[in-house]
């Protein structure tokens, strides 16, 4: 697509003020009471998987931030142990919820709202991830595009189609609908064992093409192993799937999750569809959140 065609996707994949001049929960507001209790009746199994990254305190490439942990104690002897924390939830570091507001295109954010008005020393004033505080709990759907293209893993810079969504959605036996959580696989956790780990400047990703896709099947949360394509050949957005899925649609990202034993289970279990759980920090103006997310089936 060229950068003129990526453009008008702010307008086609737009959802400022359908729900409201002052929304804040963006794709959210997709999952009803109906799909909740429809995504419970899936847990068959009372299998349940963690697909959150284990918080790292070393620093690498991908860690450049890592969380400093100290162990505290409060008295000599202790009577008990103590510890604080201190993270930056964003990067391929840390499992985490991005708020809707993170991300601006022409100094603009979700629902119309300037970065003037949203910036503010003490936090986010519209759309933080405190807005997500009551939790996701939908159904949530693996698409396996390294399963539909017969491949182990996809290799850095390699773009994710609509196409590819399409095939993944069949080899999942399910549609796609509306308030569902969507799982792109692209193996990376099996190449970064293969190849170690990888360079977060040159990633397989998804191609602007996927938005459309995601926008008229109204998906609720959008999450895999891949992001965007990394790098994406645009000056003008540079980063479509945040810059467009968060400004434009509202489209909450859970980012950064590992997919390996979700694969796994899915194929033991002969299915690509599993309640999701998660729920960020109630941390008021936060443009983000680290989240540990359950699969249950």
């Amino acid at each position: 697509m060229t950068d003129d065609e990526i453009v008008t996707l702010f307008d086609r994949c737009s959802n400022a003020g359908k729900w409201g001049t002052d929304d804040e929960l963006g794709t959210l507001n997709y999952i009803t009471d109906a799909k909740r209790r429809a995504a419970a009746a899936l847990v068959k199994h009372g299998r349940a998987v963690s697909i959150g990254r284990d918080l790292s305190t070393t620093a690498d490439r991908l860690n450049p931030d890592p969380l400093r942990h100290r162990m505290l104690f409060d008295a000599t002897p202790p009577l008990s142990a103590l510890d604080s924390f201190e993270m930056a939830p964003h990067g391929f570091a840390v499992t985490h919820l991005d708020a809707i507001t993170h991300v601006f295109w022409e100094g603009n954010a979700y629902n119309g709202r300037s970065s003037a008005e949203l910036l503010a020393p003490d936090g986010l004033r519209f759309g933080s991830v405190h807005a997500q505080r009551d939790g996701i709990i939908t159904r949530g759907i693996l698409l396996d595009v390294t399963a539909v293209r017969g491949v182990p893993f996809l290799t850095p810079g390699e773009a994710v189609t609509a196409e590819d969504l399409t095939a993944a959605e069949r080899l999942a036996g399910t549609d796609v609908t509306s308030g569902d959580a969507v799982f792109v696989h692209v193996g990376l956790e099996r190449r970064e064992a293969e190849q170690g780990t990888e360079d977060p400047s040159v990633r397989a990703g998804l191609d602007p093409s996927c938005l459309p896709w995601l926008h008229e099947r109204e998906v609720a949360v959008y999450s895999g192993d891949c992001v965007e394509q990394i790098p994406f050949p645009s000056k003008v957005v540079p980063l479509p799937l945040h810059q467009i899925g968060l400004v434009a649609m509202g489209l909450v990202l859970l980012d950064c999750p590992r997919l390996a034993e979700l694969v796994e289970v899915c194929a033991e279990l002969g299915t690509a569809q599993f309640l999701l759980t998660a729920a960020p920090l109630r941390i008021p103006g936060g443009t983000g959140s680290p989240v540990n997310p359950l699969c249950l089936f």
